[in-house]
């Protein structure tokens, strides 16, 4: 392929880290590229809560028309900001290897943990977690890319924010006074990269063929359809993770009430060739389990 590949990336440091992973790989393979970056709604407006927001798409929407009128070939995002429909003439390209999947809370001295405390994210899922295992500390609003965050945190009297490993770790970010959160389930695809291209583009789609990581390819779609069936187009406290060992797929799923009292888990294991449809076979359990009930409430009080 002779053509110079256009590439489109958000504008912030870790994204455009991301989209440099991409060129680079792409160039490696013998192709020309151009890196193509722009400011996307989600970065722009800092003020208003994602959810409020309409979040689904916020940081990917100007990619999109970048790429629908032709200004750019593909897009590189963090997998987790991706809605689960694609634009109409969009496809996923490539799913690179996943990195670190979990959460870790940046913070200013652990003796707050039993005493009670104030905690930031934009996240409804990291929020819901967090009072889940911890009901006395309080939730605060933090929106940004990671630098404008972590800078926030620090001119704060705030005990710390969530952050996700990969994002701090791409981009050299993760101080020493920072806590491993295993026991909180990631965005459904946190830690992820997703390349994607036009439908018609087939010369593009085969060229990035070559960067698709297959195990996590697998794992993020069991995710990401288990989240789809849940949510339904709602923004929610969902979390999920997928992994593979050996011949076998572990899943953990959960949907929390946007207060975290309230928590519906499924955990379940399979054989990689039954992966097909095991994301959406989680949500349904989940939802005959309360979810449906959990969701209705959390779509009245976010609607």
């Amino acid at each position: 392929m002779n053509k110079v590949i256009r590439i489109g990336t958000r504008d912030s440091e870790l994204a455009l880290w991301q989209a440099k992973t991409v060129q680079a790989a792409l160039e490696n393979l013998g192709h020309k590229t151009e890196l193509l970056p722009v400011k996307s709604t989600g970065d722009l407006n800092l003020d208003q809560p994602l959810y409020e927001m309409g979040i689904t798409g916020i940081f990917t929407k100007t990619l999109d028309i970048a790429m629908l009128t032709g200004k750019i070939d593909v897009a590189v995002h963090s997998m987790k900001d991706v809605p689960t429909a694609l634009p109409k003439g969009i496809v996923e390209a490539a799913v690179l290897k996943r990195a670190n999947s979990i959460d870790v809370l940046i913070h200013k001295g652990l003796d707050f943990l039993d005493a009670g405390g104030v905690i930031a994210t934009g996240s409804l899922r990291r929020k819901a977690q967090w009072l889940n295992k911890y009901p006395s500390h309080t939730c605060v609003d933090l929106r940004g890319n990671v630098n404008t965050r972590m800078q926030k945190l620090k001119d704060s009297d705030w005990n710390g924010a969530i952050f996700a490993a990969a994002g701090l770790e791409r981009i050299n970010l993760t101080p020493e006074n920072s806590l491993d959160l295993d026991w909180m389930l990631p965005a459904p695809a946190q830690g992820a990269m997703l390349v994607v291209a036009m439908e018609k583009d087939s010369g593009t789609r085969e060229v990035l063929k070559a960067l698709n990581h297959r195990e996590s390819e697998i794992c993020v779609h069991i995710e990401r359809d288990f989240l789809q069936v849940l949510e339904g187009g709602c923004t929610a406290p969902i979390g999920a993770l997928a992994t593979i060992e050996g011949n076998e797929i572990t899943f953990k799923g959960a949907l929390f009430s946007l207060d975290g009292k309230k928590k519906i888990s499924v955990e379940r294991k399979i054989a990689i060739k039954d992966a097909p449809n095991f994301g959406k076979e989680c949500a349904l359990k989940v939802l005959n389990n309360g979810g449906s009930v959990l969701m209705e409430e959390i779509k009245k009080v976010l609607n």
